[in-house]
């Protein structure tokens, strides 16, 4: 892998690719159209580097909710629970590689639950090889939100920015793009009249207070959660920039690939 590479995360949200209100339920018209762009983009940007990544949407939280599988696992019920979302995360991840081949990008899928551990949620070891070969010789690696097996719960999930965040000190990012179907970090939700063009780490505790959760079923804790953890990123990584934003209308994936701040954007 040739260092002069740009390098992007880019995660496509659980409720864009899926209908979070209708379980397992997988869009598969915007997965399409979604692979479309990515494509087009990497055909034109041969120095571009992916990394994707996609959340769980009604696949994973459904079963997640059901068994509590995010505060731990312990009992015997519980890890069959474990089994089933890692399964229906799986499902998912065949949608999307699906897609993915259908457009012509080379995609493979490298499940965080055979290749981490994590401790008290957080990813602790990773096999990071399989990614980086992936690059070396040019497919497109995707990863998900998944269970993991956690040193202090027995079993957790890691949302896909949990394994972003780890991924990030490994391959050093220059950007990441989480794309979902809000147009960005609202000032005022639910009301959403006032959209934050842009949010720098110094200025982020004066509106904390504003940003609220997810409207769906999340268990892994909406956009507050999401606008942390980032920034959190960002103040790790120099240089890194993060963009929120909705995918929902077909050329805006397009154009935030190629840099343009459709969404909000977290700074330093």
């Amino acid at each position: 892998m040739r260092m002069t590479n740009e390098i992007i995360f880019l995660k496509l949200g659980g409720s864009l690719i899926t209908d979070k209100d209708i379980p397992y339920t997988p869009r598969l018209d915007k997965l399409n159209e979604l692979a479309l762009e990515i494509k087009t983009v990497l055909d034109s940007r041969p120095d571009l580097l992916l990394i994707l990544g996609h959340g769980s949407g009604s696949f994973g939280h459904t079963a997640a909710k059901k068994h509590g599988t995010r505060s731990g696992v312990h009992t015997p019920e519980q890890w069959h629970g474990f089994a089933e979302v890692k399964y229906q995360a799986a499902q998912l991840t065949r949608h999307v590689i699906g897609a993915l081949l259908e457009a012509g990008l080379p995609a493979i899928s490298i499940h965080p639950s055979s290749a981490l551990v994590s401790e008290k949620g957080k990813v602790a070891k990773h096999n990071i090889l399989p990614i980086r070969r992936a690059l070396d010789v040019h497919l497109l690696p995707v990863v998900h939100g998944d269970v993991a097996f956690d040193e202090a719960l027995g079993g957790t999930i890691l949302s896909t920015e949990d394994v972003f965040a780890f991924l990030a000190q490994e391959f050093h990012p220059t950007r990441i793009l989480l794309a979902g179907i809000e147009a960005g970090v609202w000032a005022d939700f639910p009301a959403r009249t006032k959209l934050v063009k842009q949010i720098q780490l110094s200025d982020y505790e004066k509106m904390r207070a504003g940003i609220g959760g997810s409207a769906s079923t999340d268990v892994t804790g909406g956009m507050k959660a999401k606008v942390e953890e980032m920034l959190d990123l960002v103040k790790k990584n120099k240089g890194l920039t993060v963009q929120i934003f909705s995918a929902e209308e077909n050329g805006f994936l397009t154009r935030a690939l190629n840099g343009e701040n459709v969404g909000t954007l977290l700074t330093e």
